[in-house]
């Protein structure tokens, strides 16, 4: 570590050597980074199961008074969502049949899209990027299999996974755009100027690693600082808000720190200036 700490010269020796602290951390956190990314990937879809559970009775009457259906069958569907959540979750977590988990969360999503009937941008929006973020855990399974198969013939590139995580990068952006709240202060509104600039890098595959790390580390912190729900009382509507933002933040953490972990794959810029 010592060895890459020097001054640097220009702006490219910076940039260089930033990327060398970058790969330095990543070497260092690789037995853990995914298991932790995957969590953090997650937690939107466990909190929300808890707090299904916890609003039952509002979640039941919510449903009833949308589509006029009986209390019976509100029930179950929103006993369809908690389970759907909390079993797809789990079966990521635990690596088991992880491509079957990512496919009842993201049928979660699609239900509670129609089911809620909520049909805002922002929601919209949420919801795509929560998709990608669920593409980026497949993309780690395809790459996984790889890693086994090492060794064997092989006809090239793992072309679904280098497309999964093409779209995995470029959905997380949405989430992140609507993560931003004009009304903030200067400092809130210049530092997701800059954020906005490095996740567009991230979406490219340029220095991917590199702008991926900074934006977990800074986005870690700023979720903490702006999104305190546990200094809220929690009957206010702040609170809901502000948790709604911490797990959501959290989902786009997860998926940078995938990026992280497996970097951006063969559609990116990255890897095509190592073709060049």
């Amino acid at each position: 570590m010592a060895g890459i700490i020097q001054r640097p010269k220009n702006t490219q020796e910076l940039v260089d050597q930033l990327e060398d602290h970058a790969d330095w951390l990543v070497r260092r956190t690789r037995k853990y980074l995914p298991h932790v990314a995957r969590f953090c990937l997650v937690s939107t879809f466990i909190e929300d199961g808890f707090r299904l559970i916890t609003q039952w009775s509002e979640q039941v009457d919510y449903i009833k008074n949308v589509w006029s259906a009986p209390g019976f069958l509100a029930g179950l569907f929103i006993l369809m969502i908690i389970l759907s959540q909390l079993i797809g979750s789990a079966m990521v977590l635990i690596r088991f049949k992880v491509g079957i988990g990512v496919g009842v969360l993201m049928c979660n999503v699609v239900l509670q899209t129609v089911g809620y009937n909520v049909w805002t941008q922002v929601f919209f929006m949420r919801n795509l990027s929560l998709i990608g973020s669920l593409l980026l855990i497949l993309a780690e399974v395809h790459q996984e299999a790889k890693s086994l198969l090492a060794g064997l013939p092989s006809s090239g590139e793992n072309a679904p996974r280098q497309y999964l995580l093409l779209g995995g990068r470029i959905l997380i952006i949405l989430m992140f755009v609507t993560l931003i709240h004009l009304g903030g202060s200067w400092f809130y509104l210049l530092q997701s100027a800059a954020n906005l600039v490095l996740i567009v890098l991230v979406a490219i595959g340029y220095k991917t690693k590199l702008c991926a790390t900074v934006m977990v580390l800074w986005l870690t912190g700023m979720n903490f600082y702006y999104n305190q729900f546990w200094a809220v009382s929690n009957d206010s509507l702040l609170w809901d808000f502000l948790k709604y933002d911490f797990f959501q933040t959290w989902s786009v953490i997860g998926g940078l720190g995938l990026v992280v972990a497996y970097g951006p794959g063969g559609v990116s810029v990255d890897d095509y200036k190592k073709k060049w």
